[in-house]
């Protein structure tokens, strides 16, 4: 069969594969759209001869479209408020995938690639949404054909009788085919112990992660302490998972930034008494344990800050701009029902 490519990169990859350029000289080559290569001394090395053009270098417009997309992404995931450890793990795998794909194009040895994770912290630090970047993510960079997330938890994939959760597993699976499936709360599925139908469903998702590992992603999030006994539930269950993130409480700085991004998406600004006001109640809200590093408490006291902002301008004589977008000490002043909930 012969080399169906363009025949500068059959010449570049053969020169390679006989030793007579570099792989860096190779990359370069490939990479950068040469328009000429010129065989210079005895070696006949392959190097990329600049030309002045007033176009400049051929582009391929789709990868170009899924570069700038990538930076996107990734520029969407960098915005995130803290999570830096989680970030750099992930940036330092899409890289990996990305040089197993060149090594295959230069027939060099490569590695397996497999994704699955598993993602601990407690509520609200921000498991889902990085579930939902990674799928677009890895579609970008043609790991993934479709980039859907699916988000299940227990009631998805468990029957009940014998046989039905093995068939709604497998059902749902298939859906999350070519993309991810996001499951929280996954160690419930083994609280039942052995006549639980919760086994049944992670026999089938371990089999699924042999059988199209090649073309899906399986997350399983939960709470850090239970994710560690639901991984020795099952033999073998840890090593399917080798990549284990670690999703960090929010430190009171992080939650007032979230708190911040939060109004600003919704044209509201917090003046400084509120910003200080805000700080004070999640301080009380953590001594007293109501909330660690949990977002959705923060988007909780936004919300009800903005419904006591609409009760409390409705009644204004005169209404501004600026009474319409400003945050005040008087419509933060519930933390006692934040307890409560």
């Amino acid at each position: 069969m012969g080399y169906k490519g363009n025949l500068t990169e059959y010449l570049i990859i053969e020169r390679f594969k006989k030793g007579e350029i570099s792989i860096s000289e190779a990359f370069n080559a490939l990479t950068n759209g040469p328009d000429k290569i010129e065989y210079l001394n005895k070696r006949e090395k392959l190097i990329l001869i600049e030309r002045d053009y007033d176009t400049g270098p051929v582009v391929n417009k789709t990868d170009t479209g899924k570069e700038e997309n990538l930076d996107r992404l990734l520029k969407e995931m960098d915005s995130l408020i803290g999570l830096k450890t989680v970030k750099k793990t992930i940036k330092e795998y899409i890289a990996y995938i990305k040089v197993q794909e060149l090594r295959k194009k230069f027939s060099l040895k490569s590695s397996p690639v497999v994704m699955h994770m598993i993602f601990k912290g407690n509520p609200g630090t921000g498991k889902t949404t990085v579930a939902r970047i990674i799928a677009r993510i890895f579609k970008e960079i043609g790991f993934l054909n479709e980039g859907e997330i699916i988000e299940a938890e227990r009631a998805d994939l468990v029957g009940e009788y014998i046989g039905h959760t093995a068939q709604k597993t497998r059902k749902l699976i298939q859906k999350a085919i070519g993309g991810v499936l996001f499951v929280d709360e996954a160690y419930s599925l083994a609280r039942g112990g052995e006549k639980d139908f919760g086994k049944e469903a992670i026999d089938t998702m371990v089999k699924a992660m042999e059988d199209h590992k090649d073309n899906l992603v399986i997350i399983l999030a939960g709470y850090r302490r239970e994710m560690d006994h639901f991984l020795k539930t099952n033999p073998g269950l840890a090593s399917r998972f080798a990549i284990q993130l670690d999703f960090p409480d929010y430190s009171l700085d992080e939650l007032i930034k979230i708190a911040e991004l939060m109004y600003a998406e919704k044209e509201y600004i917090l003046d400084q008494a509120s910003k200080h006001y805000i700080y004070r109640a999640l301080t009380k809200l953590r001594s007293k344990e109501v909330i660690n590093g949990n977002a959705r408490t923060v988007r909780n006291l936004v919300e009800k800050s903005i419904r006591r902002h609409a009760s409390r301008v409705i009644n204004i004589k005169n209404i501004d701009r600026n009474s319409l977008m400003y945050i005040t000490r008087e419509d933060l002043l519930f933390e006692e029902e934040m307890e409560s909930e």
